[in-house]
């Protein structure tokens, strides 16, 4: 039987916190020991060098409708794993008590998260002296849900889920861009200065990282689809070189955003203009050809044989 190539091992889990992990997830996210009483989630992110997923029991602090995690380290001088994965992989996974959900994980800048700090120091103060404990300011993260998948019933219903997602992904990236550039271009009182803002580049980000995961997937079915419908090889041959194409547009995107300090805005914009005309003319074309066939197709598929 084939073997689905992306497929992930499971999350690592250091050995101190092997139990920890055990615990919450057989009690429904209450533990004991050291962690008794306090308000305890498990964050899965994905290393941004191993490429491998982590579990790691954190903390966390709601302010209104955030759910927010503070990367203190005990107070160290240098920002913990978790954090170093997040920025370069802002799609997380988070268990909360019997919940699991995804998330895109945004560090909040400036005022913001001076301001949420405060809040949470009010309610933690043991936050308070792991900063005062040391030079690094001490990043403050929220976790944004930012998806709930539905019941599908056929391989069709999922890709009208999967890109209704993407699309609206997309449509908030985009307007965020726009929110920021007239921000930025209303309060300069010269040329405007390059740079992008940490929350639009997780926001496009996680976007990119969602793309990509999906076309990851259609890769890997399309050959199985193609062999079963002869029909369609023609419009598989077509998904495939469209693909390359919007994955192009992704890297160069991904590229922009690499040093948030010198990033172009007026060119990031152009750029993310273009990827979302390309990627809303893949996404039509995929559906009109693609549906009849998927419909007849139960979610989730069976295994090929």
């Amino acid at each position: 039987m084939s073997q689905n190539p992306h497929a992930r091992p499971e999350p690592h889990v250091s050995d101190f916190n092997v139990p920890v992990v055990e615990e919450f997830r057989a009690s429904g996210g209450r533990v004991g020991g050291m962690f008794e009483g306090g308000d305890l989630l498990l964050l899965t992110t994905v290393g941004a060098r191993s490429g491998r997923e982590h579990t790691t029991p954190l903390g966390y602090v709601r302010v209104g409708d955030r759910l927010l995690v503070v990367a203190s380290a005990g107070g160290s001088d240098r920002n913990p794993a978790w954090y170093h994965n997040l920025i370069a992989h802002p799609m997380v996974r988070v268990e909360l008590g019997t919940e699991e959900f995804g998330a895109v994980a945004v560090p909040l800048e400036g005022d913001e998260r001076d301001r949420m700090f405060t809040e949470i120091v009010g309610r933690a103060p043991g936050y308070g002296n792991y900063q005062a404990g040391t030079d690094r300011l001490i990043p403050v993260v929220s976790l944004e849900r930012r998806y709930v998948w539905g019941e599908a019933a056929t391989l069709a219903d999922k890709l009208v889920e999967v890109h209704t997602w993407l699309r609206s992904q997309l449509s908030h990236v985009r307007s965020e861009a726009e929110a920021y550039l007239a921000d930025r271009d209303a309060g300069a009182g010269g040329p405007a200065p390059l740079g992008l803002s940490l929350q639009l580049r997780q926001h496009c980000l996680a976007f990119c990282e969602s793309l990509s995961f999906h076309h990851d997937g259609e890769e890997f079915m399309f050959p199985h689809m193609a062999e079963r419908n002869p029909d369609l090889a023609d419009v598989v041959e077509r998904l495939t070189a469209e693909h390359r194409t919007v994955n192009r547009l992704r890297g160069e995107l991904e590229g922009l955003l690499a040093d948030l300090a010198t990033a172009d805005p007026a060119r990031f914009r152009a750029d993310l203009d273009r990827m979302a005309e390309e990627l809303e003319a893949h996404l039509d074309y995929e559906e009109a050809e693609l549906f009849p066939t998927l419909t007849a197709i139960p979610f989730p598929p069976p295994a090929p044989a």
